[in-house]
C-alpha cells in the first residue's frame, strides 16, 4: 500500500529541498517505508516487506513512539536524538543524509505522527 498523507509546510520543503532519500520507520513489528524526494514526501508504504531498501532505519517499539508522538512528551521522549541517547531510538544505515539534515529529519518525523501509530 502507497500514500502520501502528510502535507509538509513550505518552509520545511525549501529546508529539505536537497534530501533524496528513502528510510525505513519501524514501530514494534510495523514498518513503513517513506520515500522523500526534493523535501517532499512522495510515498509512504506499509510493510511488511521482504528486504525493503532503504538508506536508514529508524526503530523503537511502539510504547517509545507513543511516548514520543504525545502532545506532551516526556523526558528522553522529546527528541529523536534523546530517544538515541538513552536506547529508546536505533539508528541503523547510512547516518549521514539523517545527521546532515537532522532538524529536517525531525520535523518530518514528527508529523508522521498520525500516519505510524
Amino acid at each position: 500500500m502507497s500514500t502520501t498523507p502528510v502535507h509538509l509546510n513550505d518552509w520545511l520543503v525549501h529546508r529539505g529541498r536537497f534530501v533524496h532519500v528513502t528510510f525505513l520507520l519501524q514501530s514494534g513489528e510495523k514498518e513503513w517505508l517513506v520515500h522523500i524526494h526534493e523535501g517532499r514526501i512522495e510515498s509512504i508504504q506499509s510493510g511488511p516487506f521482504v528486504m525493503p531498501r532503504w538508506t536508514f532505519r529508524l526503530a523503537a517499539e511502539a510504547q517509545a513512539w507513543r511516548r514520543y508522538f504525545a502532545s506532551t512528551p516526556t523526558p528522553g521522549f522529546h527528541d529523536l536524538m534523546a530517544m538515541i541517547k538513552f536506547k529508546h531510538l536505533r539508528l541503523e544505515g547510512d547516518q549521514h543524509p539523517f545527521m546532515s539534515n537532522l532538524l529536517y529529519f525531525k520535523d518530518v518525523v514528527k508529523s508522521l505522527g498520525g500516519v505510524v501509530q
